[in-house]
């Protein structure tokens, strides 16, 4: 057993001082606020649950730097983004995904939704192994040190009614059903990967295998349906990129006569399981079926700025019943803290009002509400019987100093950069000072060999 003291925490929505937590076998065990450190391992400055990243592609974070010349919509970035879809192989893949992983645990992220729709050769034949680029992924967030949710994503075309074309082969199965077959065998290797772990805190394993509606424009109206109840026959999270573009209500009202929100509604693909991302640019009706559904709304504002998506209702949505997570989708920025802070700022300037989301609310979104939202109910407090996560925040730095140390602190002053301890299921996996030149030259290897 391992005991903390933390100087001040956050727990059961508020900051206290003084907090003792005892972890056993990856769990926390006792959790005490108000008594003295005595033994325990001192952890001083603000230290909250863990952060759930519930919006990634790992291989966007090659983009950084380079998408961001010049002039252009979401349409010219994408072009862009295949150029990297194309180069990756197994190998570069894993490397680039374990950089892009580490990133985020320095940043105070334990636990990833990984959106994952890479899946074959450059031509679009199967790989021997059909999943050696998710098992990649997945042996990458093994050695980051980060629980990783992998949402076997369906893309199956290139726009309602076009065949794939191009880099998008590499993405298709044919149909849902080989689609789903394919996502039963990697679901069957994590399982039998789990049952043999020798570690008794990782015996409950430490991924995830879900599923993945790319979005109303790359899969037919009568494969949604099949997607959908995969997701229910093993009760997993699905995800589903939702009206991130004017552009995709348009084809689909001019496919079908209805917005992607109803489209998704008549397929049964929303429920407690669903995560709508982006959900940007919606209907009130559509708000009524996300919300009334107990669909959750995944919100990404630093890629949503960064390629011009416009700013969506997350507040409205939450007032329906659809309740707030984030992500940092195209890796723009990895910082959960300034997504967080992202999501009222952006309220306040599309209202031009204050005041929309208290600093509790956007942690929570970002911790415990995310958390499940990947199918992890039991992360993302600091609570007994909880995996046992912590991230700690420096409250001394230019940044953080005299904001309070509380909550506040954490939304609306911290960034990344303010992480100084992480641990994920009660291991260490950030404590020293040369991690962050240590990721920051893996990063520049793995990235410099994608575009050589």
């Amino acid at each position: 057993m391992t005991t903390y003291w933390l100087e001040r925490a956050y727990v059961d929505g508020r900051t206290v001082d003084s907090v003792r937590v005892a972890v056993a076998d990856g769990r926390f065990s006792s959790v005490e606020a108000g008594v003295e450190p005595g033994d325990a391992n001192r952890l001083a400055g603000l230290t909250v649950p863990g952060l759930a990243n519930c919006h990634s592609h790992a291989f966007h974070r090659a983009l950084r730097g380079r998408t961001q010349r010049g002039r252009g919509t979401f349409w010219t970035w994408r072009e862009q983004m295949y150029g990297v879809a194309a180069r990756l192989t197994p190998d570069a893949y894993y490397a680039l995904a374990r950089a892009t992983y580490r990133e985020m645990v320095l940043g105070g992220i334990t636990c990833v939704g990984e959106f994952h729709y890479l899946h074959h050769g450059p031509d679009g034949t199967p790989y021997d192994d059909p999943n050696a680029m998710g098992h990649a992924l997945l042996a990458a967030a093994a050695d980051a040190g980060i629980r990783i949710t992998l949402l076997d994503t369906c893309y199956l075309a290139a726009g309602i009614g076009k065949a794939p074309e191009g880099v998008q082969r590499r993405f298709s199965d044919g149909d849902a059903e080989r689609w789903a077959a394919r996502a039963d065998e990697l679901r069957r290797a994590v399982t039998a990967r789990a049952t043999r772990r020798e570690n008794p805190s990782e015996s409950d394993g430490s991924a995830v295998v879900g599923a993945a509606v790319h979005s109303v424009r790359a899969v037919p109206r009568d494969q949604v349906p099949i997607v959908a109840r995969w997701a229910t026959r093993h009760d997993t999270p699905l995800h589903v990129h939702l009206s991130e573009q004017v552009a995709e209500n348009e084809e689909c009202m001019a496919a079908y006569g209805r917005t992607p929100t109803e489209l998704l509604a008549e397929a049964s693909a929303l429920d407690r399981r669903t995560s709508a991302v982006h959900a940007t640019h919606l209907t009130d009706t559509d708000v009524a079926l996300l919300g009334g559904s107990g669909t959750r709304s995944c919100v990404c504002p630093t890629t949503e700025s960064d390629l011009g998506d416009g700013i969506g209702p997350s507040r409205h949505l939450a007032r329906a019943g659809s309740a707030l997570t984030l992500g940092s989708d195209s890796h723009a920025v990895v910082d959960l803290f300034e997504e967080m802070r992202a999501v009222e700022l952006d309220e306040r300037l599309a209202s031009r009002e204050r005041g929309h989301w208290t600093a509790g609310d956007l942690l929570d979104a970002a911790t415990v509400t995310g958390h499940r939202s990947l199918g992890w109910d039991d992360a993302g407090r600091i609570a007994v019987g909880e995996r046992a996560d912590l991230v700690t925040l420096d409250t001394t730095s230019v940044r953080t100093a005299g904001t309070g140390a509380d909550e506040q602190t954490a939304v609306f002053a911290a960034s990344a950069a303010d992480v100084v301890h992480v641990v994920v299921g009660g291991r260490v996996v950030v404590g020293g000072p040369d991690a962050r030149r240590e990721v920051g030259a893996e990063l520049e290897k793995a990235i410099a060999e994608v575009w050589e």
